[in-house]
């Protein structure tokens, strides 16, 4: 077993996946988001394992992260969230369906296309309601279904939006906006076109909040890593990825002694430390340090010591059993990725993603 490692929990994947698919329809597909390594686990594993599960769709972010499951063996269609036209050539090749968000991009990879005597290639366009990152305006509608119809080398295979807030029951007003403007567009297109392509604008908790907005397909992401949009629905999943670690050395500390680099720690009474072979390289913040953040160590909390190293955090264990060798778990089973996060005003997605690839993934199947 390595010593520091980031478990990668398959049947908690097949748990979570079961779950978010008993929140829609039957005849809705499921688009599993497995970008950034599938949150910072393993994105060729976790891949694998839900196309056995029959996930309709995979959308990533980048054309590297497409070609990286293409050579995995992944045959399942792969959306690409945010392609650039000097990857059209290996997205070609590769099979992979470009989200198509700007008038740039669609004369480009139309020409594209045609120079390279496609038919039909499958695009999917994406539509701006609101979060103002990518995709066209409603404005456009028109120029874009010119384009597409004197093109015999593209077909729209989906439109899409994305909510900017659907977590948050607060802004209800705004994303039901949001979603009466993706309706309107779409419904737009789709009789200009004269034909329908599929629709999808839920993210997690979109899915959960938003079921009017489920349409053809849903798009799930940190749902299936194991956390909601409430401490609720989190219960209701299981955490994917724990990262964990093990003692490397204990310590005294004696009053007045200092731990760790600029002396960040001044012991004010004995204590006892446990040296943790895992630090800022491997995604732990030096915001965590100080007592911020904590592990767990024998199931009990073991605060930070001083700042993090870049290989290396400290942690108290004066009133804790425990021995050099011993496990260590920095999130996952006891602290979930929310709760530690949280203590540095962060968001799961952050921790998850953060997590170094020098840290060996190690898959536990069911």
């Amino acid at each position: 077993m390595a010593i520091t490692r980031l478990e990668i929990d398959l049947s908690a994947l097949k748990h979570n996946y079961t779950y978010m698919r008993s929140k829609v329809a039957p005849n809705v597909r499921m688009m599993a988001v497995v970008k950034a390594f599938a949150y910072g686990s393993d994105a060729q594993v976790v891949a694998k394992e839900l196309e056995k599960l029959n996930v309709d769709y995979f959308a990533v972010a980048y054309v590297a992260e497409g070609v990286a499951l293409r050579d995995a063996g992944i045959t399942t269609p792969i959306l690409v969230l945010h392609p650039q036209p000097d990857n059209f050539e290996t997205l070609l090749e590769r099979c992979l369906e470009p989200n198509i968000y700007s008038k740039r991009m669609l004369e480009m990879f139309s020409a594209f296309a045609k120079a390279k005597k496609q038919t039909a290639y499958p695009i999917h366009l994406k539509f701006n309601t609101g979060l103002n990152r990518l995709g066209f305006t409603a404005d456009d509608v028109p120029w874009i279904v010119e384009q597409v119809l004197k093109s015999e080398h593209l077909k729209v295979k989906s439109l899409f939006s994305h909510l900017a807030a659907s977590e948050d029951l607060d802004e209800r007003d705004f994303t039901l906006h949001q979603i009466a403007q993706f309706d309107e567009i779409a419904n737009e297109i789709k009789t200009q076109l004269g034909y329908a392509p599929f629709m999808h604008m839920t993210n997690t908790s979109g899915i959960i909040n938003y079921p009017s907005a489920h349409y053809d397909c849903v798009r799930t992401g940190i749902g299936l890593y194991g956390y909601g949009n409430t401490p609720e629905e989190t219960a209701n999943l299981k955490p994917v990825a724990r990262l964990k670690s093990v003692i490397s050395q204990k310590h005294i500390i004696n009053s007045g002694d200092s731990v760790g680099y600029n002396r960040a720690l001044i012991a004010k009474e004995q204590m006892v430390t446990a040296t943790i072979p895992i630090g800022h390289a491997d995604g732990i913040s030096r915001a965590y340090g100080n007592g911020v953040g904590y592990v767990t160590i024998a199931g009990e909390k073991a605060p930070f010591v001083g700042n993090v190293c870049m290989d290396m955090i400290m942690v108290n264990v004066t009133n804790i059993t425990c021995e050099e060798g011993d496990d260590v778990e920095i999130f996952g089973t006891h602290t979930g990725a929310n709760a530690l996060a949280q203590k540095v005003q962060s968001i799961s997605y952050e921790l998850l993603t953060m997590v170094g690839q020098r840290v060996k993934r190690v898959v536990l199947r069911e």
